[in-house]
């Protein structure tokens, strides 16, 4: 392998105008990575031949194609005059170190792309507001509009430059085209002619720019008669029709990936509290913001739930479980290793990158009931203490990387050669401020293989069935989707070497060619109906779900399968059913809910899923054979069907369940969240009931409910009166404490490269950061107001940690923005606004809330700076501010 230092020298000229050449010592050493036993992390690529890579993709001859992000964020705006670049890297010579690189297009319309997908000849960008799809016609790599052609697939996406946008596209084994949104909101219309309407409660006051305000249109049906919200991941045709939501109510996924089984699996971006990895199951929702799109989670948050649980509403029905919640990250790309250069003991191996922990985290999904079990093990990390839940997969090394080394892993992918290749942002900064420090613009591509690995990535002859059948083999999932799709056009004539990846030994390339067979003809068909009583689990999942794709006689399928032994194709079968009719779904639904474990969240939300639009029938149908003239005799899983549906017809029975003593807090509790999600009059006065009981353990999730849905979903149930004689909520008693945050003075203190040249005490920065706890959580200490400073501080260079605390509104997390309510009688309130309903509902500094009626106030508007006192403010100086950063760097 040639030298770093000549790979770079090389390709010095390649560097982008006023961007500096990032030099060869600030790359983080190669032996403060940690990977499993038997494999090596080498560096193949560095800047200048990228710069800030935000994606990445790999075509069939090995090369990498990359979108770059100099252009992010307000701070660097037109800092390239001619936009942001999607670059072609390339290992020329073969020797495993990349030495070549070359822009395939720049416009001044990207900036900062955050997804590449490169299929054949066309290379999708996604670039919001719109899905760009290049198409190479000569094939040259570099995007000439004489030659090539531009197509805007979509458009419609939120959020431009903006990282709660559009994301990266990847194509499923079924050939469709999957992508992801976060929750800015986008109104689309696909090539059907069929429009989406995706809103969500984000505040476009706060933060960046939009050019939509996404609670206009939030709630709002979409043209298949569905309602979807926040981010969300979708599926289509490649030619952009046939929309499908397959998930959502995210916050920001920054991409998903699709296993060759169907399955897909995504990370969540949640900045400190909840970020996650989750399993997403077809037409799901992840709970972040209300049914109706109007309420953040902060809003609906009740006594006494825990962050990860109220974040993703998971005691509340109708929601997916939410998988892996690890807490205070910044999850990027992610992918799925198959097959390839790491050996069989990795098959099924999915990666999550997590910039804010400088990992990559590792799973291997497990069926668990009718879902997955996740467990996290550090795959690639510079501070393996970041990465917990290490396993035997490798060793872990305690001390952490040297903070001025920046790993912040953007992407993943599985290279053409069997490879895994990871982008690296490298920046000291990472999370909603819309910016980056490093001001090299800089950037690497690592490589994870076995010891020794020689790269070799095979010649596929595309022209061919032969080739193309070979080409399904390919670890690289974009290579395999080419080849599918050359197949598929064949139709019949490919059968006969399709048919032959069955014979493999590898399950996901067997269910490769399941899924190019369903396309090629009832032939070819019938070898995949025979599939469904193959002794894997999986692969029966997998044939059902292709069958389907062909719109396949899917309620015959549905009943046949309704008693599969397996509770992930019984999740399936349910799932299937969501837009069958009651007539031809009813007793399939039955035999279904007769299998349903009551502990098993998924199966549960799974059949809930199946029953969309025809709950108060199924109901009926179920209790029929499951339940009871008795509601307290009701077995568990009857219980918890009815939780799930909740249909109006059940609030007498729900009401006498929440109220008997005899049964267990957590069934009582169960039946009164069924209660609050009901939206009849009859519902509203049963939890009124519940309300009315003086000591009732329950009497304050009652209270809870009523206040905040008394002026929605509740609204024509006349609660106002009976609030105020039952001596529960009177608006003209209410008695409101103004809050002001001082504004923050000139700082004294000395220069932040000051400061971080002092010794800090640990032990003495214990006892002054007690000052932050009024609004902060450090470890299990605080109160949850500000941004969770355990979380921030593993996350964020001491650089970065020191000006939030000396310049607090210098770099506002997203959700932590604040208000100034002022009220008619003169009192201002600084908060943050939870709920804009009357009455108005503000959390202000010390945690404490308060229900403001809408007739006391005056005005709300943005406050323009951070609801957290600086550090001087509390009284702090340099010392002392140095003590805190030790402390909070040692947690």
């Amino acid at each position: 392998m040639k030298p770093i230092a000549t790979t770079l020298a090389s390709a010095l000229a390649l560097c982008l105008p006023g961007l500096l050449p990032l030099h060869a010592a600030d790359l983080v050493p190669l032996n403060l990575f940690t990977v499993p036993e038997g494999l090596e992390v080498k560096l193949w690529a560095a800047a200048p031949l990228l710069h800030n890579p935000t994606s990445i993709d790999t075509d069939k001859d090995g090369r990498l194609w990359v979108t770059e992000g100099v252009d992010y964020g307000a701070k660097h705006y037109q800092t390239q005059p001619g936009g942001d670049r999607v670059t072609v890297i390339e290992d020329s010579d073969g020797d495993g170190t990349a030495d070549k690189s070359w822009t395939f297009v720049q416009e001044p319309a990207l900036r900062a792309p955050l997804g590449i997908a490169v299929i054949d000849n066309q290379v999708v960008v996604s670039m919001a507001p719109s899905l760009i799809v290049y198409t190479d016609v000569n094939r040259d790599m570099k995007f000439d509009p004489a030659v090539d052609s531009r197509q805007v697939l979509l458009t419609g996406f939120n959020g431009h430059n903006h990282d709660h946008g559009l994301h990266s596209l990847t194509v499923g084994a079924d050939g469709m085209w999957y992508w992801s949104m976060g929750n800015c909101g986008a109104v689309f219309t696909d090539k059907s002619g069929r429009t989406f309407r995706i809103g969500s409660p984000y505040d476009i006051r706060y933060g960046m720019k939009l050019d939509m305000d996404p609670r206009d249109f939030a709630g709002q049906r979409s043209d298949d008669g569905h309602v979807y919200l926040g981010g969300f991941a979708a599926r289509m045709r490649p030619d952009g029709s046939q929309v499908e939501i397959i998930g959502h109510n995210f916050r920001n996924s920054y991409e998903h990936t699709v296993t060759s089984f169907g399955d897909v699996f995504q990370n969540d971006n949640d900045d400190p509290p909840a970020c996650r990895t989750s399993f997403v199951m077809l037409h799901g929702s992840a709970g972040y913001s209300s049914p109706d799109g109007r309420r953040t989670w902060q809003a609906d948050r009740r006594p006494g739930q825990p962050v990860p649980v109220a974040e993703w509403r998971q005691e509340d029905p109708g929601v997916m479980p939410a998988g892996d919640v690890y807490g205070g990250g910044a999850p990027t790309g992610i992918a799925f290793y198959e097959n390839g250069a790491l050996g069989d003991k990795f098959a099924g191996l999915l990666l999550s990158c997590e910039a804010g922990r400088n990992s990559i985290f590792g799973y291997l999904p497990k069926p668990d009931g009718a879902g997955f079990a996740l467990e996290r093990f550090p795959f690639l990390a510079s501070n393996p203490g970041q990465a917990v839940n290490s396993s035997d997969f490798g060793s872990r090394r305690e001390q952490p990387a040297e903070e001025k080394f920046s790993f912040r892993p953007s992407d993943v992918v599985v290279g053409a050669d069997g490879a895994v290749y990871v982008s690296d942002w490298f920046d000291p900064v990472v999370g909603g401020g819309h910016k980056y420090l490093d001001e090299a613009a800089a950037g690497a591509v690592y490589r994870i293989a076995p010891k020794g690995f020689k790269p070799r990535v095979p010649k596929l002859d595309l022209g061919t069935s032969e080739g193309q059948a070979a080409a399904l083999h390919s670890p690289a999932v974009h290579v395999r989707a080419a080849a599918a799709a050359r197949l598929r056009a064949q139709g019949a004539a490919a059968i006969p070497a399709v048919t032959q990846c069955l014979k493999d030994d590898n399950a996901f390339i067997r269910a490769r060619a399941a899924w190019v067979l369903a396309d090629l003809g009832a032939e070819a068909r019938a070898a995949v109906t025979a599939l469904l009583d193959d002794a894997d689990p999986q692969m029966r999942v997998a044939a059902f779900r292709a069958l389907r794709q062909q719109h396949a006689d899917v309620p015959g399928l549905a009943a046949r399968l309704a008693q599969d032994p397996s509770p992930a194709m019984r999740r399936e079968v349910a799932l299937s059913l969501r837009d069958v009719p009651l007539a031809q779904a009813r007793s399939i639904i039955v035999t279904l809910a007769q299998s349903c474990a009551a502990d098993d969240r998924t199966a549960i939300e799974a059949f809930g899923i199946g029953c969309t639009g025809k709950e108060a029938a199924v109901f009926d149908a179920v209790a029929a054979v499951m339940g009871g003239a008795d509601p307290l005799q009701w077995t568990p899983a009857f219980a918890r069907i009815a939780w799930r549906l909740h249909p109006p017809q059940v609030v007498a029975a729900l009401e006498t369940r929440a109220l008997a003593a005899t049964l267990p807090l957590s069934d009582r509790r169960a039946a009164l969240v069924a209660l609050g999600c009901i939206p009849s009059n009859e519902a509203a006065h049963a939890m009124a009931n519940v309300a009315a009981q003086a000591g009732d353990p329950l009497k304050s999730d009652a209270v809870w409910w009523l206040l905040n849905r008394k002026d929605d979903q509740w609204k024509q149930a006349g609660l106002a009166e009976r609030l105020k004689r039952d001596g529960i909520y009177d608006p003209d008693k209410v008695q409101l404490v103004g809050i002001q945050v001082p504004p923050q003075p000139p700082a004294r203190l000395p220069p932040v490269s000051d400061i971080l040249r002092l010794k800090g005490d640990a032990k003495r920065g214990q006892q002054f950061a007690a000052a932050c706890l009024m609004c902060h959580h450090i470890k299990d200490q605080g109160v949850d107001y500000g941004p969770d400073i355990t979380a921030y501080a593993r996350m964020q260079p001491s650089e970065v940690v020191l000006r939030a605390m000396i310049e607090p509104s210098a770099d506002i997390s997203h959700g932590f923005e604040g208000s100034d309510t002022l009220t008619k009688d003169g009192k201002h309130i600084h908060g943050m606004t939870l709920s804009s309903g009357d009455p108005l509902i503000i959390r202000s500094q010390g945690g404490m809330t308060q229900m403001v009626p809408a007739a006391q106030i005056q005005s709300t508007k943005p406050l323009g700076r951070s609801l957290m006192l600086s550090a001087e403010q509390l009284g702090l100086g340099a010392q002392e501010i140095a003590d805190v950063l030790a402390y909070l760097k040692s947690l």
